[in-house]
């Protein structure tokens, strides 16, 4: 009887101590996770300077930058992003690469 006392004891303090460590590795968890959350701004083709297009948009150079603008002079403002294949040297696979990128407001 007194082992089976004892056992029981023991069984107890042995539980009792793992769910305090399970515990204390749950509430110390998300302290020490980091999620860094970056927000892009999006880039206005209707008032973008060409040096901040060339920058900003993959597989646009100071050329194409220069033609977007000239586009949008001659044009008026865009009306919407894919209005940007219109000019010349935007084609669907630059468009694609910035779709996400872009905006006319």
């Amino acid at each position: 009887m007194r082992k089976l006392f004892i056992n029981s004891i023991l069984a107890a303090t042995l539980t009792a101590s793992s769910l305090f460590v399970m515990a204390a590795e749950t509430k110390s968890a998300p302290e020490a996770q980091v999620v860094a959350v970056v927000e892009q701004s999006k880039i206005n083709i209707n008032s973008a300077d060409m040096e901040t297009l060339a920058r900003e948009l993959n597989g646009v150079g100071k050329a194409k930058a220069r033609a977007i603008i000239e586009y949008r002079e001659m044009h008026g403002a865009f009306a919407t992003v894919d209005e940007l294949l219109e000019v010349k040297g935007i084609g669907t696979a630059i468009l694609e690469k910035n779709i996400n990128k872009l905006t006319v407001n």
